[in-house]
């Protein structure tokens, strides 16, 4: 009986063995993909041709209204719950989303600024961006529409 539970036992551990290293396999890709850079976007026809983490947070922490050449800019959001929002608010600023929207709950209730317009999905995004010169916005992909430029890919942050 003992040399049977023994038996019982490698095999139980054998048959776990191949989905324990899937789901780590699975586990690996998810997290490599959560990694990938953010891309910062803005229309083809804007001028500014360049922008630092650094100017890119002032704009979506609503420090400064307008690009360095002076032109008013207008920062895009995905929605409240979006992962990609935590994660560029993230390698943005290295705060979690969290004290972002506390942050902007402040400034909301002092009157001070608003928060960047939200809206509803990558498609929409895009699509205001293509729409308005002044738009700047972010997405997990480098864009693949004319109408639409790569400005910076934001570094991950660890």
């Amino acid at each position: 009986p003992v040399v049977g539970l023994t038996g019982l036992r490698v095999l139980t551990m054998r048959a776990f063995r191949l989905p324990l290293l899937a789901a780590g396999f699975a586990l690996v890709a998810t997290s490599a993909a959560a990694q990938a850079p953010v891309v910062v976007v803005v229309n083809a026809k804007n001028p500014v041709t360049g922008l630092t983490v650094k100017q890119i947070s002032d704009l979506y922490l609503g420090r400064k209204r307008s690009f360095p050449d002076g032109e008013a800019a207008l920062p895009l959001d995905h929605s409240q719950n979006s992962p990609l929002r935590a994660r560029f608010y993230f390698d943005l600023t290295g705060k979690p989303i969290a004290e972002i929207n506390a942050y902007w709950a402040r400034l909301l209730f002092s009157g001070q600024n608003s928060p960047p317009q939200t809206l509803a999905d990558t498609a929409a995004i895009i699509d205001a961006v293509k729409k308005n010169i002044n738009a700047i916005a972010y997405l997990d992909h480098e864009p693949s529409d004319r109408g639409v430029r790569t400005l910076l890919v934001v570094p991950p942050r660890q």
